[in-house]
């Protein structure tokens, strides 16, 4: 799951009906208890003493470290206004200093910046241990901000109000409690707020079931309730739109993760946005944008699953649809994002999971029915990719353009539509020498003859004699795609050490549209599991490696990929690395997240266990079992997924006797690696270490 995946509120050690009955190892849910944190502690001095505890790891964990630390990385920026605003981690600052600066600064070598925030020296003043985790300013003077700060570097936070002039928490602002909060601006005195407001107001996914109206001086209790939702929906929200003439306000409900209504909020009146409820809705100044997620008929004319399309929004609410189509995608194609500019939309198509940039001009407002103009953005080399890194919609056709490869460290470039060709501004250093290694993609047949495509990065000259360490990365769900990508931390950590990475762009994510997730849900899911084993055995097939020089890792819902890795697919792989895992499919609705991801999963507690039982690794791992070596690596904090699905798997298999288990769980760091740097690089250098080890 990416980071904005859900997160259920069934207090910890809780058990539901006779699911929990025969598991023995329920004491690891309780996350604080002193008996699991004993368990945890004995297991992190095991993992410490193995793998953490030698000069070798050091070694690894500072080059590491290294690259998250460098001050010669690109500071990324927002623009808001005038400004350009970043947040920035390294040694001096390891959890960081909020800033901001000019363009004619930020174009300098060593831009001057102006800091807003230390969160450091907050958390000295506070006696806290506080993780920034963003900011939403008020337009247009983006002089009062609100700020979100996690006691742990979990997803529930405080929100606290920050005016930028005097670089101060407004004494007696806006403040929320630490809870899974959702708040927004409507104007300088009042906000939209979902929130924990008490027992019953947080969904099942423990995000906001109740959205209200909050006016500045008045107690929280007394806000006006905009809408409430069903403990069942995933989440609810609302937002004001500030443009200028097209000022609007949203609420919206999230149903579960590919399902959601739109209702346009006039005079206390709501008004729904009629569009499949599998659809992705957007306006935009006149403008309403629709993404299918299936065939959508309407206005006489059937449009496909994938596919962009523009309509005027005052008529499309007037009941007179009139859509144009901006992207169809084809057997290659998928639209993997979109962004506006003030008088332009970009588009960023991925083809055979590569990508590439349109820019289309709507037409003149007076004429609707006017085609749109396309024309192409300068694209990223090949096997490369390129994305919208930030735009100004309200203000300008400034955009921002992040390009990358896995061998090209990112660059950042600006330009405005129309007038000034992308430059680059900024470019990341080189933490490893790319020249030693080439980038290939292969595609191979998986079990039901779906062409998968997966990405290779190996030394120049390798030799196809089956004897290279290689790493194998996958993810395979939520519909989020997996493209090629720069990482000083994996050219450190794995390739200079002559080992092989791989990249698999399995079912489950978005690679291929909305048809390649679909492919992989609920009762489909083993065809993630199948392409990821069709890649593994392809390594094998093309000598790239063997079964015990193949290493395996995933997180989350690439962690539950790995756990079924492991139990279903273990004679091709000679070592698996398993993240902030889902394990425990059985139980996990009533585990941290689970109720928001049924529609990805199914629902357990129903006949959906006939098939969710044949991909739930905690049930499925036997006593008689030949598993490879394995490392389970989570954090106390991670209240998106939570630790116990690992702890339990680890528990259990130790339990039976498998000897080569291994667990380590840092405290701080939310669904993320680490709470800092330093924490990350550690996590980092464990997972690749272990493998390195394990795969010689």
């Amino acid at each position: 799951m990416n980071t904005t995946h859900a997160d259920g509120n069934t207090p910890a050690g809780a058990t539901t009906g006779a699911q929990a009955s025969d598991d023995p190892f329920l004491w690891l849910e309780d996350i604080h208890g002193a008996r699991a944190m004993d368990w945890v502690k004995t297991e992190n001095a095991k993992t410490t003493k193995q793998f953490i505890d030698n000069a070798e790891f050091d070694k690894t964990r500072d080059r590491i470290l290294e690259v998250l630390d460098s001050d010669a990385r690109i500071p990324a920026v927002s623009r808001m206004g005038d400004y350009l605003y970043n947040f920035w981690r390294d040694k001096a600052n390891p959890r960081g200093i909020w800033r901001r600066t000019t363009l004619a600064e930020y174009r300098k070598a060593a831009p001057q910046w102006e800091v807003l925030l230390d969160i450091d020296a907050l958390n000295k003043d506070e006696n806290k241990r506080w993780v920034f985790k963003g900011s939403q300013c008020l337009k247009p003077a983006y002089t009062r901000c609100l700020l979100s700060l996690s006691p742990d570097g979990g997803d529930a936070v405080t929100v606290r109000e920050f005016d930028i002039p005097s670089k101060s928490f407004v004494k007696d602002g806006f403040v929320l409690p630490v809870a899974k909060t959702e708040a927004s601006w409507i104007d300088e005195n009042t906000l939209y707020v979902g929130t924990d407001f008490g027992p019953g107001t947080m969904t099942a996914s423990s995000y906001p079931r109740i959205v209200k109206e909050w006016k500045r001086g008045t107690p929280l209790a007394e806000a006006k309730t905009v809408y409430e939702g069903k403990t069942t929906d995933l989440a609810i929200g609302a937002v004001h739109d500030r443009t200028p003439g097209f000022e609007r306000d949203f609420v919206s409900v999230a149903k579960d993760f590919f399902h959601s209504e739109l209702y346009l909020r006039e005079n206390d009146k709501l008004t729904r946005v009629d569009v499949p409820t599998d659809a992705s809705a957007d306006a935009h100044r006149e403008w309403l944008l629709v993404q299918t997620r299936s065939a959508w008929t309407v206005g006489g004319e059937t449009y496909p699953s994938g596919a962009l399309l523009a309509a005027n929004f005052d008529a499309f609410m007037a009941g007179k649809p009139a859509f144009t189509v901006l992207f169809k995608p084809d057997a290659h194609t998928s639209l993997e994002s979109y962004a506006w500019t003030r008088h332009h939309l970009i588009l960023d198509v991925l083809d055979d999971v590569k990508s590439r940039l349109e820019v289309l001009t709507p037409p003149d407002h007076t004429n609707a029915t006017a085609d749109w103009k396309r024309e192409a953005v300068p694209n990223a080399p090949a096997l490369s990719s390129i994305s919208v890194a930030d735009t100004d919609p309200d203000n300008s056709d400034e955009y921002w353009l992040d390009v990358t490869g896995f061998l090209t460290p990112s660059s950042l470039q600006r330009g405005v539509l129309g007038s000034v060709p992308a430059e680059t501004i900024k470019q990341d250093p080189a933490f490893f020498d790319a020249s030693k290694f080439e980038v290939t993609q292969h595609f191979v047949t998986s079990k039901d003859g779906t062409r998968v495509p997966y990405f290779e990065i190996a030394p120049k000259g390798i030799k196809l004699d089956g004897s290279n360490r290689t790493l194998l990365y996958g993810y395979g769900g939520f519909e989020v795609s997996l493209s090629p990508h720069y990482s000083g931390s994996i050219g450190r950590a794995w390739l200079d050490r002559g080992g092989v990475y791989v990249l698999a762009n399995i079912r489950g994510g978005g690679e291929y549209g909305p048809r390649w997730h679909q492919a992989a849900l609920k009762a489909n899911r083993p065809r993630a599991y199948e392409d990821f084993a069709a890649v593994a055995e392809d390594l094998v097939k093309r000598g790239v490696t063997s079964a015990k020089h193949l290493g395996a890792e995933g997180g989350s819902n690439g962690g539950l990929l790995m756990g079924n890795m492991l139990t279903i697919y273990p004679q091709l792989f000679g070592a698996i690395a398993c993240e902030v895992p889902l394990l425990d499919m059985k139980r996990y609705t009533h585990l941290s997240a689970g109720a928001s991801w049924m529609a990805e999963y199914g629902n357990p507690d129903t006949a959906d266990w006939s098939f969710i039982q044949t991909f739930s690794p905690y049930q499925n791992v036997k006593k008689d079992g030949h598993y490879p070596p394995v490392l389970f690596y989570t954090t106390t904090s991670d209240d998106r997924v939570g630790p116990v699905q690992a702890r339990k798997m680890a528990a259990k298999m130790q339990a039976m006797g498998h000897s080569d288990v291994w667990f380590y769980e840092n405290l701080e760091g939310g669904h993320g690696a680490g709470a800092d740097n330093k924490q990350a690089a550690l996590m980092h250098a464990l997972a690749y270490d272990f493998l390195w080890d394990q795969l010689k």
